[in-house]
């Protein structure tokens, strides 16, 4: 499919979070143009141009509704949404305003890199506020040698070393004096993750601010 603009895009996303609170009702032509901060002559020429993509169904004088395609396509957008406030908030530790750094960034994600990304956060079902994340098929393949993951996203089996830990340098120096510094050998098994034989006890947030690259073929 041509790819969308960002209005578009932004349009599509709107109806998905108002079919998500109500799957079965027409939105109103006047209320979308209020979610996009529009005019209602805007909103309708927008909704005029995604029927004739199949993308919504236009009900003339009431307003529209995803179709199918449509709701796939809006999924998207709103998953990697999803995927860069986890990404901001608990990879990065970026402390300003997380939805509109998301917002703007999702619209440059392409469906390589949202794999990628992905992968990377080890298949997220929920944002950080809890708002779950649209679900789609996904191929779980092996991870390669040389990748760089977030130690809660290492695969059963795997082993890695430590390249890299985004925290403040106080958190970062306990983490060291435990013995799980840079260049520190981690390795996933069935009951936890291990380093140097002693089991790594983290949060899952703490594990996605800690990047290591395997070293096997897993």
């Amino acid at each position: 499919m041509k790819e969308f603009s960002e209005f578009e895009e932004m349009y599509l996303k709107r109806l998905f979070e108002a079919h998500s609170e109500k799957p079965s009702e027409i939105i109103k032509t006047t209320v979308l143009a209020e979610m996009m901060d529009v005019t209602p002559p805007s909103s309708t020429e927008m909704i005029q141009r995604l029927a004739n993509r199949d993308l919504v169904t236009h009900i003339p004088y009431k307003g529209c509704r995803l179709t199918p395609k449509g709701f796939q396509e809006a999924a998207k957008i709103k998953r990697r949404e999803g995927l860069v406030e986890i990404l901001l908030t608990e990879v990065i530790g970026y402390e300003g305003r997380i939805n509109e750094a998301a917002c703007k960034i999702e619209h440059a994600i392409d469906e390589d890199l949202e794999i990628a990304l992905d992968r990377m956060l080890g298949f997220p079902e929920k944002t950080p506020s809890g708002e779950k994340i649209p679900v789609i098929e996904r191929n779980f393949e092996t991870v390669r040698s040389g990748v760089l993951i977030p130690l809660s996203a290492l695969p059963l089996g795997a082993k890695a070393t430590v390249e890299m830990i985004v925290m403040r340098p106080t958190d970062s120096r306990t983490l060291e004096l435990a013995g799980l510094g840079v260049g520190a050998a981690v390795e996933s098994r069935s009951d936890g993750l291990y380093s140097s034989g002693n089991k790594i006890e983290m949060s899952k947030s703490v594990g996605l601010r800690i990047l290591a690259r395997t070293e096997e073929v897993i």
